[in-house]
């Protein structure tokens, strides 16, 4: 559809290098990787030096951003949500909501790829409730914070150099966000194995008992969780570039495939409705890329709101899904198979359906937008 011919030909020559280095040396190793459950850091190296690490603050158009995000996704869904958050949450948190003294700190390693962090909001007992229900706390006591609770599903926890942590003050009960160095004393972090999605990325229950951190840790800009609401819109979002991405993936893999298979004496691709899902498969992932480029030109125009991000992110993994259940279809019993790609997608499509805001709560979020009405309790 000409989307990547609405970059400007520095960008698009970028998006070119960066597409065959992502499809030549990071999709087919990252699926040893995923069978494993284990974090490929040579990979990373390579994805920061070309500049994966800092998309946030290298004066990039939305555009590329976001195609970024789609060719990443196509290569590796997990290592996409990690640039994806890497960006969105983590560097753009501090470079926005830091002091200067943080942004010094942190920002030339982590935009770099040679330091991660790790955004922890969710806790074991709050997900969508998460803004009214957040138990973890904080307290200050000469000059040093105290932050105890716990925290789970938390990408990176257990590699990460820091966490910003996002815990309630016990003086005046805002919700505010904190830098822990994960070499504290009291942070302990354990990865969540077995998952059927996303096995790269290391998701980890992180248990906060007694950390202290410097009083200058807390995040100046972030006193408030109002604060970082424009910020979670935006990874919100970003997720729907993520959907359009594993669905070019499905396709590339569902089409390889039916060319290359034969079944009564001729290749699948020859069969009608072999022909007929490969269409609706890219019809899907076209229509996603469509909607996420006009969405990044409300997001230049400074325009985005929270329904259009959930309305973009709830179609985009919805279609997902469905694409991705079509290319398991296509490839029939190899289909569950991670050896042979689409296993690996089919699994990595159920969380991107279900992270940053399940898609029924972004459903209820636009519902609530069109009808006035809150459907949420």
């Amino acid at each position: 559809m000409y989307i990547v011919d609405l970059l400007p030909e520095p960008e698009r020559e970028r998006y070119l290098a960066i597409r065959s280095f992502l499809q030549s040396s990071v999709r087919q190793p990252s699926i040893d990787y995923w069978n494993r459950e284990e974090f490929p850091f040579g990979l990373l190296a390579g994805m920061g030096q070309l500049g994966l690490g800092g998309l946030q603050t290298d004066g990039s158009s939305k555009l590329f951003k976001g195609l970024m995000y789609v060719e990443v996704a196509r290569a590796d869904v997990s290592l996409s949500a990690l640039v994806g958050i890497h960006n969105e949450l983590i560097v753009g948190m501090i470079d926005e909501l830091g002091s200067e003294e943080q942004k010094h700190r942190w920002l030339p390693g982590l935009t770099g790829f040679t330091q991660l962090g790790a955004f922890a909001l969710t806790e074991p007992d709050h997900g969508s409730d998460i803004a009214g229900g957040l138990e973890t706390s904080a307290r200050l006591e000469r000059g040093e914070w105290v932050i105890n609770g716990a925290k789970r599903w938390i990408g990176a926890g257990t590699i990460a150099d820091f966490a910003l942590v996002w815990a309630r003050d016990e003086a005046d009960q805002q919700i505010k966000g904190f830098i822990v160095e994960t070499d504290r004393p009291g942070y302990r972090a354990t990865k969540i194995c077995n998952k059927i999605g996303l096995r790269i990325m290391q998701n980890a229950d992180i248990v906060l008992d007694n950390v202290r951190i410097p009083e200058s840790n807390l995040l100046p800009g972030a006193t408030d969780f109002s604060r970082a609401n424009r910020l979670l819109r935006d990874s919100r979002a970003w997720v729907g570039w993520q959907g359009a991405g594993i669905q070019l993936a499905a396709f590339d893999v569902a089409r390889s495939y039916s060319l290359e298979r034969r079944q009564f004496g001729k290749e699948l691709a020859r069969f009608q409705l072999i022909q007929q899902q490969l269409a609706e498969i890219l019809g899907n992932a076209s229509a996603s890329l469509a909607l996420m480029a006009q969405l990044a030109r409300i997001q230049e125009d400074g325009k985005l709101e929270m329904a259009q991000a959930a309305m973009a992110k709830a179609t985009c993994t919805r279609l997902a899904r469905a694409s991705v259940a079509m290319g398991r279809s296509i490839l029939g019993g190899n289909g569950i198979s991670a050896d042979y790609e689409m296993g690996k997608l089919f699994g990595d499509a159920e969380v991107l359906y279900t992270y940053e805001g399940s898609y029924e709560i972004n459903s209820l979020i636009v519902g609530r937008a069109v009808t006035g009405k809150s459907a949420f309790v």
